[in-house]
């Protein structure tokens, strides 16, 4: 079978197992305290549901980037997205709304563009040591600054844990070819250090994606898709000799993928925001009607007793008459 169609059918199967481990993480932080830590959730029976689902996904991903490079392999994570989002939806028991479709086409016909531009040639060259820390350094930088305090932290955190994933991947894509191909011993400085990393940066992509999801799926997950592909073509593109299919022409349909995949993010972002909004209770007392006091008033509260005309003896032109009586009182009205 051709090399670039089994990467395909890899990256497929991956992406239904990181589709289905995206949602059991965002059922888990929905029902998890956010100032739970990592220990609270490692005792968990979901927890390590969705460590597993990512662990086969991650395996199923490491296979593809064998017979594929990181320009093809990575776009096609966007099927995680086709399937999580109405995955997602059905395990809270509502229908995907017509924004959250519109956001998820926009995202995946953005990464189908960028998946046009790469180039389908199976991947040969490998990170070099200096490479492999110069990556990390910068890595863990961008991590830092994404992590700090601010507005929309989930949307941050989704970025800073799509930049991981894809940088382990393009790690992991270091150790697969060169543990393979048998052009050097496996137990070098090198790749003992690229594993450490790769260990590292996985680990660190999942919590961070924990905990992009406490506040929904959708957005999140469309920020992880699309940070994902984009690190990792980067690095296949300045330090592993990848290039875009049709050269400058080609970053011609890739920029406007990008920009398309942008769009669909923001499509997310409102929709999971909406949806926020819509599912938060009103306050209590909100809709009570306000209470009315005298100035002059002391004493307990009164209840208003409303008064009418006799039914025997019906006087239209009488108006009701209001008067105040403490509560407690057992007398009638004056």
């Amino acid at each position: 079978m051709n090399a670039t169609l089994i990467a395909v059918a890899l990256s497929l199967v991956s992406a239904g197992a990181y589709a289905a481990a995206a949602v059991a993480q965002a059922r888990l932080a929905g029902r998890t305290d956010p100032s739970a830590g990592a220990l609270r959730l490692m005792g968990r029976g979901a927890w390590w549901s969705a460590v597993g689902l990512n662990a086969g996904g991650a395996l199923l991903h490491v296979a593809a980037l064998k017979y594929g490079p990181l320009t093809l392999v990575q776009p096609l994570g966007a099927l995680t997205l086709v399937a999580a989002v109405p995955l997602g939806a059905r395990s809270a028991g509502r229908r995907v709304s017509r924004t959250e479709w519109r956001g998820t086409l926009l995202t995946l016909v953005g990464l189908a563009a960028l998946l046009l531009a790469a180039g389908g040639a199976a991947p040969h060259d490998t990170l070099s040591l200096p490479e492999a820390l110069g990556v990390g350094a910068v890595t863990m930088a961008l991590v830092a600054a994404l992590s700090r305090p601010g507005t929309r932290p989930g949307l941050r955190h989704a970025a800073a844990s799509g930049i991981t994933s894809g940088v382990a991947s393009a790690l992991t894509q270091t150790l697969t070819v060169a543990a393979t191909d048998h052009s050097g011993p496996l137990l070098s400085w090198r790749l003992v250090t690229v594993a450490v990393l790769v260990s590292f940066f996985a680990l660190g992509g999942l919590m961070l994606s924990q905990t992009a999801y406490r506040g929904g799926l959708g957005a999140p997950l469309a920020v992880v898709t699309l940070a994902n592909p984009v690190a990792a073509a980067a690095i296949g593109l300045i330090l592993l000799g990848e290039r875009i299919q049709g050269g400058a022409l080609g970053l011609v349909p890739a920029l406007i993928g990008a920009l398309a995949a942008v769009r669909g993010v923001i499509l997310l972002s409102r929709a999971q925001a909406g949806s926020t909004a819509g599912s938060v209770p009103a306050p209590a007392g909100a809709a009570a009607a306000p209470a009315v006091t005298g100035s002059a008033v002391t004493g307990p509260p009164s209840r208003v007793v409303i008064t009418g005309p006799s039914l025997t003896a019906p006087r239209p032109t009488e108006p009701f008459t209001l008067h105040p009586e403490p509560v407690g009182s057992s007398g009638g009205p004056g």
